[in-house]
């Protein structure tokens, strides 16, 4: 969430660059200032009762050893005044403290200075693109057809056991996506990311420290009896690894690299935008996530972006990368890339990795902080992005690998899954 102390300071240019994403934030700035008034007064008014009670009881102690106790007596009774004030005082202190931070809740990280303005996905800008768009022989057909003809994925199956958005990998599908995931850890290790492996549950603390809740709380499948939340991406348990952590300046950055399935209950549409592989309420991603120093965030950002496209180089899939707009910005980033991959038999392009700074937005949450060169503990810059989402890098290479023997194994993935070609 934003710093209160950031607010007060830029009110105007914050309630501006907030218009980036077609938000009008005016009134609950505003909302928030009143608030924080009220909290600070009501706060300096507990701090001056509790300084009064603590001079009137060391008078009544000096008193009494004096042996003028009826005299402590009366002043006595001050004491119990203001024991009720001081007890009345903090009530409001934490309700208009809880209020402050659930308004708080509510409003988005302000976007960075190359956000581009734009109200839909058709306004991010595209910024890079690489690698050639094969050409299919005649008969090409999208990856659910090639996923039932080489019997390697099966979605009926996945209904029956779950429901829709649920898919079972079979044989060698399910080898070559164990096989990726096992590729895109090796390549993350090999960057300096170290590999955790993380719960696939979490509490609400963690939810609300990387800004999942309470903005994003009904796309997430929550367990009532425990109240526990099953994740929608590794960024919130690995991020969270380090909620309420000061580090020393000299252990940054940290890198973590992490796979878990992921799990969102995402509104259904249909289409075939969104069919076989498009679109999942389970499916797998590889996360790399950093805690970096604010003056090397964007640096840092610039190396994740060229890691991932690395991962793409060595798949040899056509993509591109957007920046996207104000309107299509994630409620907690500042900043972020998108990488799509191009499926030639569905002649369209898909999202396949976000890599984002959030800038101190998730750190204020999480109490993430480091000591500066004065010692003195200041809130770091968290990062995540997808190195990556297996679904649509699936769809990918079945698709775009198709030929008349079968899918061609990328040649950087033969070692591991033990076989060339899908047949």
């Amino acid at each position: 969430m934003l710093q209160l102390q950031a607010i007060r300071d830029n009110k105007s240019q914050i309630i501006e660059a907030l218009k980036k994403r077609n938000l009008d934030a005016s009134s609950l700035i505003e909302e928030v200032l009143t608030l924080d008034e009220k909290r600070r007064a009501t706060q300096a008014q507990l701090d001056n009762t509790l300084a009064e009670s603590n001079k009137i009881s060391k008078e009544i102690g000096l008193l009494f050893k004096s042996g003028k106790a009826a005299e402590a007596n009366v002043i006595k009774e001050k004491t119990v005044a203001l024991k009720e004030a001081s007890k009345n005082l903090g009530e409001v202190l934490n309700a208009t403290a809880s209020e402050l931070k659930n308004l708080l809740y509510q409003i988005p990280n302000v976007p960075h200075k190359d956000v581009p303005a734009g109200n839909t996905e058709e306004d991010n800008q595209e910024v890079f693109r690489e690698g050639d768009i094969p050409e299919l022989s005649e008969g090409a057909q999208p990856h659910w057809e090639l996923a039932s003809k080489y019997n390697i994925i099966d979605f009926e199956l996945g209904v029956k056991i779950t429901a829709a958005g649920f898919p079972v990998y079979k044989g060698k599908g399910a080898r070559l996506q164990r096989a990726l995931i096992a590729y895109f850890l090796d390549k993350n290790t090999e960057a300096g990311y170290t590999e955790m492996q993380v719960p696939h549950l979490v509490n609400e603390a963690s939810g609300f420290g990387t800004g999942q809740l309470p903005d994003k709380e009904g796309q997430m499948y929550h367990i009532g009896a425990d109240n526990l939340y099953l994740i929608p991406t590794a960024e919130v348990p690995i991020t969270n690894l380090l909620r309420d952590t000061i580090l020393d300046n000299k252990n940054l950055p940290v890198l973590y690299t992490g796979y878990t399935p992921c799990f969102r209950r995402e509104a259904g549409s249909y289409g075939a935008h969104v069919r076989g592989l498009n679109r999942l309420h389970q499916f797998d991603k590889v996360e790399i996530v950093r805690v970096e120093n604010p003056e090397n965030s964007y640096a840092a950002l610039d190396g994740m972006v060229e890691h991932v496209k690395s991962i793409l180089r060595d798949l040899q899939l056509p993509y591109r990368i957007l920046r996207l707009c104000g309107g299509d910005l994630g409620f907690t980033a500042a900043l972020t890339y998108d990488f799509e991959v191009f499926s030639t038999a569905q002649d369209r392009w898909l999202e396949i990795s976000s890599v984002s700074n959030f800038e101190a937005y998730q750190a204020n949450r999480l109490k993430l902080r480091y000591r500066d060169e004065n010692n003195k503990p200041q809130l770091a810059h968290t990062l995540n992005g997808s190195a990556l989402a297996l679904p649509r890098v699936l769809a990918g290479i079945i698709e775009n690998y198709q030929t008349p023997k079968g899918i061609k194994i990328p040649d950087v993935l033969v070692p591991y899954t033990g076989f060339e070609y899908i047949d």
